[in-house]
């Protein structure tokens, strides 16, 4: 409808009155649900830009940092029959206190007097060996005494034999001489003969004196055979009891370390958390456990796993947020700074091989910047964890989610880096 007169409806009729304008109008819920979208729509939007802490989500259990501080089983080095227990479950004991009391199954080793008895039989192999190094020794001086009496003797034998072949050479000579004389007809036959007779008892003399010289030979070499061979068989019965000594000294040495293993000690300190055996007389066997000792932890940490496709991400020194069992916590975990109920940690040490398939072990220590851990921890209590990394916008984070990329990762120096830099630089 034209509006062209000069007389206004309007100022003589309420609008109120007309029902037609009031049908026209927005309803009052209409304007506050559409506040209300656009209070929301931009409140998003500027969340959209607000930064975010990207993180490496994980869980894993409360351990110690140091493996001998982590829980240990207590094994039994030989076998035995259970005659006491000197401890109960949960209590405390220190490094060396007796754990239990064994005795002895094995028949070899019932003799209570047993390495009273082994002390003899090394005592009296002891005197056997004095005996055979004794006779060892008058062997040696009779095969010296041998030497130099067959060294007397046949240098007499020797001279006579020299004075022999000069004998027979004197008489060779005339021999030949008178038979010169005698085919000459020169002397009689009984001279001739007389000078053969000698000559034959010459040589005869001399094969005596040759002979006499190989049987002394023979006879001094076949008494220093007899006598170095009995030297021999001593010397190596001297060896074998030194044999037998050392074997018996280590039957006794093991003895009484077995007598020690009687009693089963406790390697460190800390608490007895579980007896795998109970009952008095129960047998065990060598290496068998015994019971299970949780040491007194100093070192707390937490072993957590992480993706392998996360672990290139992860360095030494990152921040890490911890959410232990049974302490309530509520977790941002791109918003660390408002997080309640959770611990500050550091990333220690990397696996270099997976502990789980495709799953990496990191091991992180408590942060000296923040709050300590609580002291009620015990090792193999579940954790949730979250490595920190980088900050990014919360809308980069969201097209990331929804993409399945990867965390960001911009090159920042190591913590090892760091330390190596601070050092040089106090060198200087």
């Amino acid at each position: 409808m034209l509006n062209l007169s000069r007389n206004k409806i309007k100022d003589l009729v309420p609008q109120d009155r007309l029902y037609s304008l009031r049908a026209l109008q927005s309803p009052s819920a209409s304007r506050i649900l559409a506040q209300w979208i656009m209070g929301v729509t931009l409140i998003f939007l500027i969340v959209l830009f607000l930064p975010w802490q990207q993180n490496i989500n994980g869980t894993g259990l409360v351990t110690a940092l140091s493996p001998a501080h982590r829980p240990q089983t207590v094994p039994t080095l030989i076998a035995g029959r259970i005659q006491e227990w000197k401890i109960q479950e949960g209590q405390y004991v220190s490094k060396g206190d007796t754990i239990m009391v064994i005795g002895e199954i094995k028949e070899k080793y019932f003799d209570p007097q047993l390495l009273t008895r082994l002390r003899e039989q090394i005592a009296a192999k002891q005197g056997g060996l004095a005996s055979k190094r004794d006779k060892a020794n008058s062997l040696k001086r009779q095969i010296e005494a041998i030497r130099e009496n067959m060294k007397i003797k046949m240098s007499q034998a020797e001279a006579k034999l020299k004075a022999e072949q000069i004998k027979f050479s004197n008489s060779e000579s005339q021999y030949q001489r008178n038979k010169i004389l005698f085919d000459a007809g020169n002397i009689t036959l009984s001279k001739f003969q007389d000078t053969d007779s000698k000559y034959r008892s010459a040589q005869a003399d001399l094969q005596n004196a040759q002979t006499e010289v190989e049987r002394l030979e023979a006879e001094y070499m076949d008494k220093l055979s007899k006598s170095e061979s009995e030297l021999n068989n001593t010397m190596a019965e001297f060896y074998e009891t030194e044999a037998e000594i050392a074997k018996m000294r280590n039957e006794y040495a093991n003895m009484q370390i077995r007598n020690d293993q009687y009693h089963i000690l406790a390697p460190q300190n800390g608490f007895i958390v579980r007896a795998m055996k109970a009952g008095i007389g129960e047998t065990i066997s060598d290496g068998e456990t015994v019971c299970t000792i949780m040491p007194d932890v100093q070192d707390v940490a937490v072993e957590m796993y992480v993706k392998a496709m996360d672990v290139p991400l992860i360095s030494r020194g990152r921040k890490v947020r911890v959410e232990f069992d049974g302490w309530p916590a509520l977790q941002f975990s791109g918003w660390p700074s408002i997080s309640v109920g959770t611990f500050g940690g550091v990333v220690k040490v990397i696996d270099y091989v997976n502990s789980r398939p495709g799953e990496f072990r990191i091991l992180v220590v408590p942060d000296p910047q923040d709050e300590p851990w609580p002291i009620q921890l015990r090792v193999g209590s579940g954790i949730k964890g979250w490595v920190m990394l980088d900050n990014v916008q919360v809308w980069y984070e969201i097209w990331r989610q929804l993409n399945g990329f990867p965390p960001s990762l911009y090159k920042a120096p190591e913590p090892d880096e760091k330390n190596k830099d601070t050092e040089k630089k106090k060198e200087k």
